[in-house]
């Protein structure tokens, strides 16, 4: 660092081109040079030729999207999945603390763009922190925005191994405990539309209507394809049973209520089909599979392979959606258009399938991407930049709902 800092005169008022304007522990000038695009590597803060100029206010390692990346399309991205792709939505996860983006919210709220969002808050450490205990207040928040718009929600889990409060870690080692927990905490949260309509916004038909689906079970395998733990000291008592005891309730708390489970990739899937056709067998009520969808430039599945995946859970006459979907680099920009053809790939195998009914993005920009907290080394992953300007990605959904 220091012989890139020595690069950057401190008597001048202005970064030049290439040079530093801010990071961790700079002295230096702190004005970036007009029309440039702002690339954060490491704690240091570089210019690349691109309108307009940005401020250096960020610190996290992202690359950023030069001008010949920026996106040609102008169609909005739900607009086409909705028409030309013959899907239900395209949409976004959302956490609350975005909405105070401009920016963020205006992409948010343009309903070409985004017919769908996932709250963040409605997540198990979000909703109930201590037990017992429940907060919906944020949840509430994006509920009425969605409602403002004609947005649908597609609400996060009632369990998944990674968003597990602490609380839950203090328990004794107690497997029937922890079902009796995790069966509480899902049948108020899947009862929790009824309070949008009878108490919070008094229009429960309307309400209902907006949410899509609940992905009541997240994450429930390991990469391994064994059961992930719940928690860490009653990790050992768990087991898959834990899957169709909260399905069963949430069924229960609303009868009306789709419900999905969530999976990643590998052998997850394959352990995930077999628990599908079990809970099928048992009476156990599933109405549809979400495709987590964290993938690597490069390395993303053919569409043949996506498809085939997908249709393992459609022929057993269930709904399949896309979710969580990025697909992330290093810290330089993607110049060869892999992104873009990934991008395609995933959006086109989804069109495809006909029981495939949307695409849901980890976020909408690389501006509040975790994606370089996560993966070392890793940077772009999303279709905006931190700019909200669209990059060729962009461009891969637009035609994986067009081709």
């Amino acid at each position: 660092m220091a012989s890139i800092l020595t690069l950057v005169p401190e008597a001048i008022s202005q970064a030049p081109l290439w040079g530093q304007c801010g990071g961790q522990g700079f002295t230096g000038p702190t004005t970036c040079v007009g029309g440039c695009l702002l690339l954060r590597e490491s704690v240091l803060f570089k210019l690349f030729p691109r309108k307009p100029p940005v401020s250096p206010i960020f610190i996290a390692a992202v690359a950023y999207h030069p001008h010949s990346e920026v996106a040609k399309s102008t169609e909005g991205s739900n607009t086409v999945a909705t028409t030309l792709g013959g899907k239900l939505y395209f949409g976004t996860g959302v956490h609350n603390y975005e909405l105070n983006d401009p920016a963020y919210a205006a992409k948010l709220n343009n309903v070409s763009l985004f017919g769908q969002i996932t709250p963040a808050s409605l997540s198990w450490d979000a909703t109930e922190p201590v037990q017992g205990v429940f907060t919906f207040d944020e949840a509430d928040a994006l509920v009425a925005l969605a409602k403002k718009n004609g947005q649908l929600i597609r609400a996060p889990p009632c369990i998944s191994p990674s968003q597990v409060p602490n609380w839950v870690n203090t328990l004794e080692n107690s497997p029937s405990a922890l079902f009796d927990i995790i069966t509480h905490h899902c049948i108020t949260l899947v009862r929790e539309p009824l309070c949008w309509g009878n108490v919070r916004v008094s229009l429960e038909i309307e309400i209902i209507s907006l949410l899509d689906a609940w992905d009541i079970v997240v994450d429930p395998f390991t990469s391994e394809g064994f059961t992930a733990p719940v928690g860490v000291s009653v990790a050992s008592g768990v087991d898959p049973s834990y899957i169709d005891d909260i399905l069963t309730a949430a069924r229960a708390a609303d009868p009306a209520a789709k419900l999905y489970a969530w999976t990643p990739p590998g052998q997850a899937l394959t352990s995930m089909l077999g628990e599908v056709q079990w809970l099928q067998e048992h009476g156990i009520p599933l109405d549809g599979v979400g495709f987590q969808s964290h993938f690597v430039i490069g390395s993303v599945p053919s569409k043949e392979a996506l498809m085939a995946n997908y249709q393992n859970f459609t022929a057993l006459g269930l709904e399949v959606a896309v979710t969580v979907l990025d697909i992330r680099g290093g810290l330089l920009p993607d110049f060869s258009g892999q992104q873009q053809a990934d991008y395609e790939t995933v959006i086109s195998a989804c069109k495809a399938v006909p029981g495939c009914v949307g695409v849901t993005l980890a976020d909408i920009s690389d501006k509040y991407s975790d994606i370089p907290v996560q993966y070392s080394g890793a940077g772009s992953a999303l279709p905006w930049d931190i700019n909200y300007v669209a990059t060729m990605a962009y461009d891969g959904i637009i035609a994986g709902f067009t081709n």
